[in-house]
């Protein structure tokens, strides 16, 4: 029987989740001041990047691949965003059954808002990790991940 003060194994996925649970709950605070919700922020933030930096305007099946979020799920929160006046989802004009995305000035104005309050997390968060460490390119090599890569068993696990 083990010491009740020992402390349970780590793995690399226990630190990492502890590290997001964090994080997120750090963003989670600093957007709620400004009334957004992290997937409201990211949507909003990859929309703005869509139509202010590449100049596009991308329908939800767009927004929801590359902020890869799921499809359903980003449609009832672009929903909420309209109704609060921040983006409007009219009718795609070549695509019947798609939707064109277009940020409102009040949308536009707090994407840079809630952009900037997030990259002040983002470097207050990771400003504790050494940069000789690898850091962003471990975090780019994660995220290149294929999701429908399996995940090797462990022999002993029956």
């Amino acid at each position: 029987m083990s010491d009740a003060g020992e402390s349970p194994p780590v793995s690399p996925g226990f630190l990492l989740w502890h590290a997001t649970l964090r994080w997120q709950r750090l963003i989670a605070a600093a957007l709620r001041p400004l009334e957004l919700t992290h997937v409201q922020f990211v949507l909003l933030a990859v929309l703005w990047w869509f139509t202010e930096v590449r100049g596009e305007r991308p329908t939800q099946r767009a927004l929801a691949d590359q902020a890869g979020t799921d499809r359903m799920m980003t449609s009832q929160v672009l929903r909420a965003l309209e109704g609060r006046g921040l983006l409007e989802r009219p009718q795609h004009p070549t695509d019947s059954r798609a939707r064109e995305l277009r940020l409102t000035p009040a949308g536009a104005d707090l994407a840079v808002r809630a952009i900037e309050v997030v990259e002040g997390v983002d470097r207050a968060f990771f400003s504790t990790v050494p940069e000789e460490g690898g850091l962003e390119q471990t975090l780019q090599a994660l995220a290149a991940l294929e999701p429908e890569r399996p995940v090797p068993r462990n022999v002993t696990d029956g």
